[in-house]
């Protein structure tokens, strides 16, 4: 384009030494443009996923299948970011949990520990919480591994904390202030890190436990 510009200009501008060496040097660039080859583009990142599958007709022999990734966390599939390397990655299910099949697991405790409330009686406390009972938290959580039939665990106690029925604050409390439902929490907050939707089931567990009466 600058060479056609500089032929152009020639044909009205008086012709100098300098101005015939800028044509020359217009050329040359030219030329040497069009004989380096393109820049070799970076190759697409290719990413092998490795997910664990589980077959209860073959309990004795898990297999690792080319899948989707959470990078050994719990999380959301559908939201972990993935990292660039190209190491194969393995995927496995919630831990310290019954598994079904592949990466399904039991949740019939981790919803028996939760009371649903009515559509009334949820809009009271919109903007509040905004749990999806995935269990990343609980399985994420120390104590809920040792103890998971006794430890209430972070997703039953952040809904606890969040109950609109005030006039039952007391029963509630009473309810669950015990040795493993409430105080087997050490802070380790594993669920906070772990939760998909940025909530802190710890700070909500030490609220709960501030509420409760001194002895």
């Amino acid at each position: 384009m600058a060479t056609g510009l500089l032929k152009r200009a020639a044909q009205w501008v008086p012709s100098s030494p300098a101005f015939k060496l800028g044509v020359v040097r217009a050329h040359a660039w030219e030329a040497q443009a069009q004989q380096v080859e393109p820049k070799a583009r970076d190759s697409p990142t290719m990413k092998t996923f490795q997910i664990y599958r589980w077959n209860p007709e073959s309990p004795w022999k898990p297999e690792l299948k080319e899948a989707m990734n959470i990078d050994g966390c719990n999380g959301l599939a559908c939201l972990k970011k993935i990292r660039r390397e190209k190491a194969a990655s393995t995927v496995t299910p919630l831990p310290h949990m019954f598994v079904i099949k592949d990466l399904v697991v039991d949740m019939t405790n981790v919803y028996n520990q939760y009371i649903l409330q009515s559509k009334k009686e949820r809009e009271k406390v919109d903007g509040m919480y905004e749990c999806i009972l995935c269990a990343c938290c609980s399985t994420s959580c120390p104590s809920y591994w040792w103890n998971p039939e006794s430890y209430l665990g972070p997703a039953a106690l952040l809904h606890a904390n969040s109950d609109c029925r005030d006039e039952y604050t007391k029963e509630r409390l009473e309810a669950v202030n015990d040795e493993f439902k409430l105080y087997r929490c050490h802070t380790i907050l594993n669920c906070a890190r772990a939760c998909p939707k940025g909530l802190n089931p710890g700070k909500q567990i030490s609220h709960i436990k501030s509420l409760q009466p001194k002895a």
